[in-house]
């Protein structure tokens, strides 16, 4: 392996491991010495790789966009079932990934933005253009359903958009919190299933 594969390899699994660590303990308490260590990775290659803790951070979120856009593309625009249906499904594999982790860990960008919104301009900014690019898919598919006349047209897709993002993640972090799935199913059943509905 050559030089630059190497390096490339080497900052593929810091970021992979730091993706873990942050989702199990969030930003304050991940410490680089655990990750390298956990690696065994020279202390000083660390700043090779990253300018700080904090650009690390951002590269970590980059890194889970990357995964996490590539699943809402392949819920929210699978044509094989409606548009509700996606939605349904988005939350069902949802909630089958957070019991399989027995309710831990959940979200990193609901996580980090719970966390540090109000501790780094940098982190806050990033975390709200992912929110922001992840609703704009949820938009489009309601903005579908409407179309087909699957979903309530009484609120515009922008606004059933936001709160459909706003309290799934709001139920993902209560369902870490009770370590109950059960707010989750709420949110199926009440929201996904009878709210966006068109009557």
């Amino acid at each position: 392996m050559n030089k630059v594969a190497a390096k490339s390899v080497t900052k593929s699994a810091l970021l992979e491991m730091g993706m873990n660590i942050m989702l199990e303990k969030g930003y304050s308490n991940t410490g680089i010495a655990e990750i390298l260590g956990a690696l065994n990775i020279p202390k000083g290659s660390f700043y090779h790789y990253f300018e700080s803790k904090e650009n690390y951070a951002v590269e970590i979120i980059h890194s889970y966009d990357e995964r996490q856009t590539a699943d809402l593309i392949r819920i929210l625009r699978d044509t094989e079932l409606s548009p509700l249906s996606r939605l349904r499904a988005y939350c069902e594999e949802g909630k089958t990934m957070l019991s399989a982790r027995e309710c831990r860990k959940g979200c990193l960008v609901g996580n980090l933005s719970q966390e540090m919104a109000d501790q780094s301009e940098v982190l806050r900014q990033e975390l709200s253009s992912v929110l922001n690019k992840w609703q704009d898919m949820f938009i489009a598919c309601i903005d579908e359903g409407q179309a087909v006349g699957e979903i309530t047209k009484q609120f515009p897709a922008q606004a059933l958009a936001e709160l459909f993002q706003a309290g799934w993640t709001g139920a993902m972090l209560r369902a870490k919190t009770v370590k109950s799935t059960h707010s989750l199913d709420v949110f199926i059943t009440v929201f996904v299933d009878a709210m966006l509905r068109a009557g």
